[in-house]
């Protein structure tokens, strides 16, 4: 236990205690004031009802989280935290603070207000699960792969930095029930479907039923803490098993129609795995919006991004403007059409999001609206005038 007195020795504990959870000496050079108050540093492993289980040095408490869940949603207290606890002679046992978050994936809320809702933190990899049962959704993969790229770090966490993803989370993306496409050519088609619309991630195919590909999954998430991530049925909890080497999280079968789950996985939960490295197991997400992920999209979709460089206008809207290289590659077929929507509308949706919350942002938006409008207008005129001296035509 932490106290002024006790502090080096403790901090000693801790440090071999907490590590197999990824406590390091940043983090403890980070604990250190609250060392100091005697509190006890610990590791939120899932949040419910109000309350959070936390591992310390002295085990497995059951922490109250009225100190920790702030009216802003995005730094409520969430799996993955590192805490600053009551001592075990506290009754009850509150966490009093979180320690500055490295890492965060965010997504925006269902709600209306469209805030963010933080689903893991301090976390090195994203293991965006993708199931073989069905039917491949790549614009489904973008939109995972745009927030992943996008996780926040450090103090970034509210204010994007263009290289958030070079020091941030690193994605993959685990295609799952590989064993349901036993010709080796179709399956390497698949994943060549998938890297296509994912530039510099790793893709694996993996089978919890024949072991394929899982020495390359472990060898990934065996150093730090993963979070899976992906929708009902996409196989995330046998996966979880599996890596777990026991049957830790529920599983139910998916439907035969349409491959999604029950939402076997409630709760998120933070995981020890034998060979080393945590996992944060997540329910699966039926709405997966996006929050501030502009560079995500950016980098998900970097090959019309730097088509985009070269069109003849820097404010070039891809659509019917002169010198436009990016219509010119969909018209010569280096670009699908597919994948030019889908990057519009990624991105109209993100300036949506940051425009309810920006008010800077919502003036640019109304700005570019009224230019767009007089231009239309214009042209319109131009038509008619044009009519007007042909009347013939």
């Amino acid at each position: 236990m932490f106290n002024a007195s006790l502090n080096t020795s403790s901090s000693s504990d801790a440090q071999h205690v907490l590590a197999v959870y990824g406590w390091d000496e940043g983090w403890e050079a980070e604990f250190a004031p609250y060392a100091a108050q005697g509190l006890v540093p610990g590791r939120v492993v899932r949040v419910d009802r109000g309350q959070c289980d936390v591992v310390t040095p002295d085990g497995v408490v059951r922490a109250d989280t009225a100190f920790v869940v702030p009216h802003d949603p995005m730094k409520v207290v969430c799996t993955g935290d590192w805490v600053a606890v009551d001592p075990e002679d506290g009754d009850p046992r509150y966490a009093r603070t979180i320690l500055p978050r490295r890492t965060a994936f965010v997504r925006s809320t269902s709600s209306k207000r469209s805030e963010g809702q933080v689903l893991a933190t301090n976390i090195d990899h994203i293991v965006i699960c993708v199931s073989l049962a069905v039917e491949l959704d790549l614009g489904r993969i973008e939109r995972f792969l745009a927030l992943a790229m996008s996780s926040s770090s450090g103090e970034a966490l509210l204010r994007k930095s263009a290289d958030s993803w070079e020091s941030g989370a690193q994605p993959l993306v685990v295609l799952s029930k590989a064993d349901l496409v036993p010709d080796p050519v179709g399956l390497s088609y698949l994943v060549e479907d998938v890297e296509t619309v994912a530039p510099g991630v790793q893709v694996i195919p993996v089978s919890s039923a024949t072991g394929e590909g899982l020495d390359v999954l472990r060898a990934v998430v065996g150093g730090g803490t993963s979070v899976l991530l992906g929708v009902s049925g996409a196989g995330k909890s046998t996966l979880a098993n599996t890596l777990l080497g026991e049957d830790v999280m529920s599983v139910q079968a998916a439907r035969d129609v349409d491959g999604k789950g029950r939402h076997t996985t409630t709760t998120r939960n933070l995981l020890v795995l034998p060979e080393g490295g945590v996992l944060i197991d997540t329910p699966g997400l039926r709405g997966v919006g996006l929050w501030d992920a502009e560079t995500g999209v950016g980098q998900v979709f970097s090959e019309i991004e730097a088509l985009a460089e070269e069109c003849r206008f820097h404010d070039c809207a891809h659509e019917a403007e002169p010198g436009c290289a990016v219509t010119a590659a969909v018209d010569d077929g280096t670009l699908s059409v597919r994948r030019l929507e889908s990057y519009r509308k990624l991105l109209r949706e993100n300036q949506r999001i940051v425009a309810k919350t920006d008010a800077r942002v919502r003036a640019e938006i109304l700005k570019d609206w009224k230019r767009k409008g007089a231009e239309g207008r214009a042209a319109m005129e131009a038509k008619r005038g044009s009519g007007a001296r042909h009347p013939g035509r």
